[in-house]
Formats: structure tokens, sequence, C-alpha cells
């Protein structure tokens, strides 16, 4: 991380795609959050679960079916989402995305 602070960086370029795979990089890690970088291969993603965080998940490269409290959305590069703490969510790339994570501790 120390490597990161104090630069002008592309999120693109800080998390590469490897096939049939995710790939998570954390960025912050505190005990309030963290913010993760992720690239998920087409085809991969996570199963439902759910965190005691609130989460925001920024697409920012390819598509993804997010479904969160049972309900599902398309979301591709440069579209949004948040993710409620304690609410089941899943992943699931369309095509291979990467995505920037943050999570905030629900207090």
């Amino acid at each position: 991380m120390d490597k990161l602070i104090g630069q002008a960086l592309k999120l693109i370029d800080l998390v590469d795609y490897q096939d049939e795979s995710v790939v998570s990089k954390q960025i912050i890690k505190k005990d309030t959050g963290n913010v993760t970088l992720f690239a998920f291969d087409k085809g991969q993603g996570l199963s439902e679960h759910t965190v005691p965080f609130d989460a925001l998940v920024y697409i920012f490269d390819g598509e993804a079916e997010i479904i969160v409290d049972g309900k599902t959305n398309r979301v591709e590069s440069g579209n949004m989402i948040i993710m409620p703490a304690n609410k089941p969510h899943s992943l699931k790339a369309i095509k291979r995305f990467k995505m920037l994570l943050v999570m905030i501790k629900k207090i």
C-alpha cells in the first residue's frame, strides 16, 4: 500500500485478470472498513453471502450480474451499486470485469 500513496494511478492497471480466476488486491485495510480491487474472469463470481459492512461496488471494466437481497442488477463499466450491510448479495462475471469495492463498517 505504501507504494501507492501520493501518486495518481489508474485503477485498471492495479489488478490483472487471470484465466478462470478471481484476483483481489487490498488497497486499504482498517477496522472501520477497507478498499479492495478485484478482477473476475468471465463466468467467475462470489456466491451469496452477507457482511457487516455497507459496500459500494464500482465497475471500471467489463460487466457483472450483481444480486442484492434477491434483486438482480446488470452493472457495467462506469456504473456503481450499493450493497447494504447484512443483506445477502452475490456477483457473477457476465464478461470479464474489474471492480473497486469500498466497505464501511456499520456501527
